[in-house]
């Protein structure tokens, strides 16, 4: 049986993170979104009946279990897939890493959005390009850095975020910084300069058989201006 993964069409998003597990596990799944009435059978799903209805997308359906939250689905999916240690403490340490790695991704995306996410954009420049200066200047670094900490101080060596093999949350830190490279390529390059394991993981992840493959192939969407890192010059505080 395989997976059903909800999401926007047309972007990365939050289901980025899902897709590299999925992809990783080599699980069949369903990408819903990729799916001409993709945007239709999401919004069925949200607004449908059940007494767990989900309030945002991404979902992932497994036969009859639904579950949404990027981090919840993750938390799902990892020991059935061999993305966390077998032990309860490593595995409630990975899901706290995935949580820091959600806060960080929204910090991104308050970015371009800092005060509604219902406005354009172009409706909120000031507003966007002081929250930038300072998730560029304070905020990515702090963030980067506390991944450095972690890889440094893991028994196991700096190679992963937990224990001595790849966990869900050594593919979406990959996905973070492969995000801020793209959004803000001066500020990321200067954290990355002073965060060599974090640099190293990125490269690490980017190199396994089935991201490579996912990488290079046309299931993986683009970064764009209606994602969550988005490019604006203007914004990339260096």
């Amino acid at each position: 049986m395989s997976y059903w993964l909800f999401y926007w069409p047309g972007l990365q998003g939050r289901g980025e993170f899902v897709r590299l597990a999925l992809e990783e596990a080599g699980a069949p799944y369903r990408d819903v979104a990729r799916e001409a009435d993709g945007a239709d059978a999401m919004t069925a799903l949200l607004s449908g009946p059940g007494p767990h209805p989900p309030f945002a997308p991404p979902v992932l359906r497994d036969g009859d279990v639904l579950v949404a939250q990027t981090a919840a689905i993750l938390l799902y999916l990892g020991p059935r897939h061999g993305l966390v240690g077998a032990g309860e403490a490593e595995r409630i340490w990975t899901h706290q890493i995935q949580l820091t790695i959600a806060d960080a991704v929204t910090e991104v995306h308050d970015t371009h959005h800092p005060v509604a996410t219902g406005l354009y954009y172009e409706d909120q420049k000031p507003e966007a390009a002081r929250r930038a200066e300072d998730v560029c200047r304070s905020r990515i670094p702090k963030f980067l850095g506390w991944f450095e900490r972690v890889l440094a101080a893991n028994p196991s060596g700096p190679d992963w975020l937990a224990g001595d093999r790849l966990s869900y949350a050594d593919l979406s830190l990959f996905q973070l910084v492969a995000g801020l490279r793209y959004a803000f390529p001066k500020a990321a390059a200067r954290a990355l300069d002073a965060t060599p394991h974090v640099a190293a993981l990125h490269d690490r992840v980017s190199e396994r058989p089935r991201i490579a493959a996912y990488l290079a192939s046309d299931r993986r969407q683009p970064f764009n201006e209606q994602g969550i890192f988005r490019r604006y010059p203007e914004l990339d505080f260096g």
